[in-house]
């Protein structure tokens, strides 16, 4: 048995928004157990609060986006991601604007925070959500699914038509010393012939090479982390979507899966789970 884990205090971060490209400050504070993930919107009267569970997943298009009344954040994945990796189950994230700073693209800075401050363990036991048969969401040629399985495991196929991406294969055994070291730094990717088309759409307005891997016809403009850094980061992207279930015990399979599959999956996670009944 696991007991639930806290932040050992509070610590502040700026930057700014790689969809909205608006500065903002968020401020990760420890909280009481049971609480699990929440924002608090302070640039807004009251400071409303969404919860971060798949019930209040409310928009997947090129992100994850989490609403409640009044209360809305997006892009919360890479923050997801590395609260789940470390095994943080409260804290309340005061955020100043609609979404939290991209950094450079990946959910290191987000570890970085969580390290320099540490946490505390909790009185109360940590819930698992243990999977005990298979749930599987399909979309035309995509497709994820989790199998029961004594831990938490994620095997990736991204397959991407650029001629220096194509197909690429991740298998990882979820650990705190696995994330942290093979799936953390992986960052977000995108490509000179959809910008326009995305600022267009009020999306990437705050993406730039230093937050981004930026691909053009023929070459990466960023240095690689990774040779296959693409499904690394699709990897964290399932880490952080399928947080919004709790802590999932289980092996995840997947091919070309993004965030609508993956917030499906999340629910029904919550639907076939043999966890002790909580929100989700």
């Amino acid at each position: 048995m696991s007991h639930q884990i806290t932040l050992a205090k509070s610590i502040e971060y700026t930057g700014i928004g790689l969809h909205s490209g608006q500065e903002v400050t968020i401020v990760l504070n420890p909280a009481p157990a049971d609480t699990g993930i929440t924002f608090a919107r302070t640039d807004l009267p009251g400071a409303p609060k969404v919860k971060a569970i798949a019930d209040n997943v409310t928009a997947t298009m090129r992100a994850t986006t989490l609403e409640d009344g009044l209360a809305k954040v997006f892009t919360v994945e890479h923050l997801l991601a590395a609260f789940a990796a470390l095994g943080v189950d409260n804290c309340l994230v005061e955020i100043s604007s609609v979404e939290p700073p991209v950094g450079d693209g990946s959910a290191l800075p987000f570890v970085k925070l969580i390290e320099e401050v540490g946490t505390v363990a909790q009185a109360a036991l940590r819930r698992y959500q243990l999977v005990g048969r298979a749930a599987t969401v399909r979309m035309e040629d995509k497709f994820i699914t989790v199998l029961p399985y004594d831990g938490f495991r994620i095997s990736f196929t991204s397959v991407n038509p650029h001629p220096l991406l194509g197909v690429q294969y991740g298998d990882f055994e979820i650990t705190p010393d696995v994330f942290v070291r093979e799936i953390a730094s992986a960052r977000t990717i995108g490509f000179m012939h959809e910008i326009d088309a995305l600022k267009a759409q009020g999306l990437a307005l705050g993406g730039s090479l230093d937050n981004a891997i930026v691909y053009d016809n023929e070459r990466a403009l960023t240095p690689l982390r990774f040779p296959d850094e693409l499904v690394r980061h699709k990897i964290l992207d399932v880490i952080g979507d399928l947080a919004l279930a709790g802590f999932v015990r289980g092996h995840v399979i997947a091919v070309k899966s993004g965030h609508s599959l993956n917030t499906s999956l999340a629910k029904q996670i919550c639907q076939v789970s043999k966890s002790d009944e909580e929100d989700c």
